[in-house]
């Protein structure tokens, strides 16, 4: 049986760019150690696994190290690649089931708009060592159900953060968001996601950390849509829009492999 993998850059338009993700098709389930085994394979951020349902797809999504809850930009990859590939309609919303409930994926010409849980923070004082890891001084520092968000000075406190990936992973969290208003008009903030302790030290356009930076920041600037840049060495544009306790997730996406799996 032949076992279809495709790599697609989500959060961008252009090859090489964005965050790169590994889609796999499935026809049957497969055990948790096969699909820990490919993705630890692809040694992406992420690898997504789709299996149809009666109304959609179950969807997980592995690093090359663990499972996670939830995942922007395979999520996107997923989608962009179930449409372009002839696996779903495009005209119609694509349903998945994943451990964070149901999400959903809707085309908008160009872009993908994914229905996503709002993760919203609540502050805490910093974690011991948290500014000597990240190299930066700390503003404010929130938490919610899975990563610390940390508000920098300014934009340039972003790109200068220098982590020590160790003393990162030895906090209880899955990941450390940094993030501050954006200098460039084109957009609203900027971030950098870091996550060591799930073997990504940083990643390089994080849908889901967009979770919880669109409440955040819609509580500081008074706006429900926004766009954010994701300020990695590949750069990616997120548009967001807060919708109650949801968060839609905006982004584009291009396929850069195709290929199958020697099973």
């Amino acid at each position: 049986m032949i076992q279809p993998i495709y790599q697609a850059d989500a959060f961008t338009a252009e090859p090489f760019a964005g965050n790169p993700a590994g889609v796999c098709p499935l026809t049957i389930d497969r055990p948790d150690a096969w699909l820990q085994a490919v993705a630890r394979e692809m040694n992406l951020s992420e690898t997504a696994f789709l299996l149809p349902a009666a109304d959609g797809f179950r969807l997980r999504w592995f690093t090359p190290a663990v499972e996670v809850n939830l995942c922007g930009h395979a999520t996107l990859a997923s989608a962009h690649i179930l449409w372009t590939e002839g696996y779903a309609d495009p005209a119609r919303e694509l349903r998945f089931h994943t451990r964070s409930g149901l999400l959903t994926a809707c085309s908008d010409g160009d872009w993908i708009e994914l229905d996503f849980p709002a993760r919203p923070e609540d502050p805490v004082e910093p974690p011991d060592g948290l500014e000597e890891a990240l190299g930066v001084r700390v503003a404010y520092v929130g938490r919610n159900v899975d990563d610390l968000v940390v508000l920098l000075e300014n934009e340039d406190a972003v790109w200068a953060v220098q982590p020590d990936f160790a003393a990162l992973r030895r906090l209880s969290v899955r990941g450390v968001t940094v993030t501050a208003a954006a200098a460039d008009p084109r957009f609203d903030f900027m971030s950098r996601f870091f996550a060591p302790a799930v073997g990504v030290n940083e990643d390089p356009v994080t849908g889901s950390a967009h979770c919880c930076l669109a409440p955040f920041w819609r509580a500081r600037l008074g706006k429900d849509a926004m766009t954010g840049f994701q300020a990695s060495a590949r750069g990616g544009v997120v548009r967001v829009r807060v919708a109650g306790d949801r968060v839609k997730l905006s982004g584009q996406a291009v396929t850069v492999l195709r290929g199958s799996l020697a099973d």
